[in-house]
């Protein structure tokens, strides 16, 4: 080969080469040639492919997460279905506690038919706290545990050294929850003056100190 004369790039050696393997002249650099050429075709294709399996792996891994979060939706939305009706019902258990503590003892025991009407409205406020936690709902009755601002809502502080400071020391309003989020905080009177209280054992909220929103 001349000076003057630039040499073939790989695909014209491998085609002169695969002209060459016809006629029965293929000589070594020929041979190389082709399978470079081959070579190169090959990682072109290997990559190409590659690329392809990446997109399908992320495509199958969001199509994973969207079939996991809608599965989360459903859950959530079979769980806490009943939340605005629930809410509603939460003045009927009030209601049944008013009318029980309202009722002197002493006219109960002097009043046998009062005495029936009160263990008729005491039985009819246990159906009604059974129905609620059969839905998943139960009540935050908290007098005595460690005041928890993520189900507690406090009325007021009393000073009382006798007790840890920031325990519970009355409930004026019971609270309840439904599955693990607030359906409405206790309301309630808390201790201050006495030594700090410990944790409280109940679970957090998601929703820290503020009641199921609709």
């Amino acid at each position: 080969m001349s000076d003057d004369k630039k040499p073939l790039d790989q695909n014209a050696q491998a085609t002169s080469a695969a002209t060459a393997s016809e006629a029965g002249e293929v000589g070594v650099e020929q041979l190389k040639a082709m399978i470079a050429a081959l070579q190169a075709d090959v990682d072109k294709k290997a990559a190409e492919l590659a690329g392809k399996q990446d997109q399908y792996l992320r495509a199958v891994a969001e199509t994973e997460n969207v079939r996991r979060r809608l599965e989360k939706e459903k859950e959530d939305t079979a769980k806490y279905a009943i939340s605005r009706f629930a809410k509603d019902m939460l003045t009927i258990g009030d209601n049944f506690q008013r009318v029980i503590a309202a009722v002197p003892k002493e006219a109960v025991e002097a009043d046998p038919a009062l005495k029936t009407l009160l263990d008729g409205v005491t039985l009819a406020e246990r159906d009604y706290k059974t129905a609620l936690e059969r839905h998943g709902v139960r009540i935050i009755d908290p007098a005595g545990q460690p005041f928890n601002p993520h189900h507690h809502q406090a009325v007021m502080e009393q000073d009382n050294p006798g007790v840890p400071s920031g325990t519970v020391l009355q409930v004026y309003q019971v609270g309840y929850m439904i599955d693990d989020r607030n359906l409405r905080p206790a309301m309630v009177v808390v201790s201050r003056g006495g030594p700090k209280a410990g944790k409280s054992d109940e679970p957090s909220s998601d929703f820290p100190g503020e009641p199921l929103t609709d």
